[in-house]
């Protein structure tokens, strides 16, 4: 299982490395994705769900292993928009970022379905139904998201291949996988903590408000931009 998790920071080094030939400031920017992306995931787990696991004879291990994709997003997103305006880097990082994050999550999904862990729901057994290591049917969980992130890579590639919302593609993922988290989220075994909401769900829904808010502040900096270029000519 880790070493699906090493193969996904791999992947993302290889895809970096083309983007930090042009500007060394983006090594300190990918390396405070990385740690915050991290971080946010330990932090979103440890809120989630961690926390009831407190009692537990194999919290300590529970709790060293458990992290979340929907912490790790808000983790990396914070840290690169810090490290950003520290290294005082201005030009948008997000269309690669919108790469690879949809590819280093299926990575993690195929650990989640080799390892047997992020179980979706029990519910009658069915032609698209798994089963766990005790034999239950369960709904296709990680198999989803994984095709999911899939489908979301496919058309980001379009979009990058097109030139279609240029700068904006990793705010149109966190919208597209932060709206997918929600929904999908019912249909996951997690703990509830409000009534039917998870507090990924939670998470969900600031994954949704971050990259609204992402893209709106980079559509007006593109207006504007585009103004200053017209009156410079």
């Amino acid at each position: 299982y880790g070493w699906l998790m090493l193969a996904g920071i791999l992947v993302s080094i290889a895809l970096w490395s083309r983007v930090a030939k042009r500007d060394e400031r983006l090594v300190l920017i990918y390396i405070a994705a990385l740690a915050g992306a991290f971080l946010g995931a330990k932090l979103v787990y440890l809120g989630a769900e961690g926390w009831l696991h407190w009692h537990d004879e194999k919290r300590w291990v529970i709790l060293a292993t458990g992290k979340s994709i929907t912490g790790a997003l808000l983790g990396g997103y914070a840290a690169v928009e810090i490290a950003k305006r520290f290294a005082g880097y201005r030009s948008a990082t997000g269309d690669w970022f919108a790469i690879i994050a949809p590819v280093g999550i299926m990575l993690g999904r195929i650990g989640c379905v080799l390892h047997g862990c992020c179980l979706g729901n029990a519910c009658e057994a069915s032609w698209f139904t798994v089963n766990d290591a005790h034999g239950i049917a369960r709904w296709p969980a990680a198999q989803v998201e994984l095709l999911f992130n899939a489908l979301a890579l496919t058309g980001i590639l379009v979009l990058r291949a097109r030139r279609v919302l240029p700068n904006q593609h990793f705010h149109l993922y966190l919208m597209a996988y932060g709206l997918f988290r929600f929904a999908h989220e019912f249909f996951r075994e997690t703990p509830r903590i409000l009534g039917p909401i998870t507090g990924y769900q939670l998470a969900a829904l600031a994954i949704v408000g971050l990259g609204a808010v992402g893209f709106v502040v980079r559509q007006r900096q593109s207006v504007r931009e585009a103004a200053a270029s017209g009156r410079s000519q």
